[in-house]
Formats: structure tokens, sequence, C-alpha cells
């Protein structure tokens, strides 16, 4: 799962301004793969975009990159 964090983490670099501060943590249970981006308080509202298109676009990727490899 070392290439989803690398994958979360590739897209979200550019965005923020405290690219150190970016972590991903991954939690596999029975039903799902759980992935949380924690970033610094500061670049929220970047990943976030405008009514969440952002966020909602980063999904759509690791979603389909999930898809792909499985």
């Amino acid at each position: 799962m070392a290439d989803i964090k690398a994958l979360i983490t590739t897209v979200v670099t550019p965005l923020v301004q405290y690219p150190d501060d970016i972590k991903v943590d991954f939690k596999e249970t029975t039903r799902y793969l759980e992935y949380n981006l924690t970033v610094n308080p500061e670049d929220i509202g970047r990943v976030i975009g405008r009514q969440g298109r952002v966020a909602s676009a980063i999904r759509t990727i690791v979603y389909s990159c999930l898809l792909y490899t499985s």
C-alpha cells in the first residue's frame, strides 16, 4: 500500500505550502481500506478546495488506481 501513499503524497504536495507536514496513514479492515491525510492547518482549505472539488478529485484518482491494480 506504499504506492497509494506515495500517490496521495505526490498529488497533494504541489497544493500545499508546508509539504513537510503531509502525513498519510493507512488502516485496513475486513470491509474497506482507509487512508487518512493530515496536512498543516493552513493547508486544509487548499486540499479540500471549493465545495470539496479538490478532495473529490483526489478520491477519484485513488479509487481508480485501486480498481486498476485489483
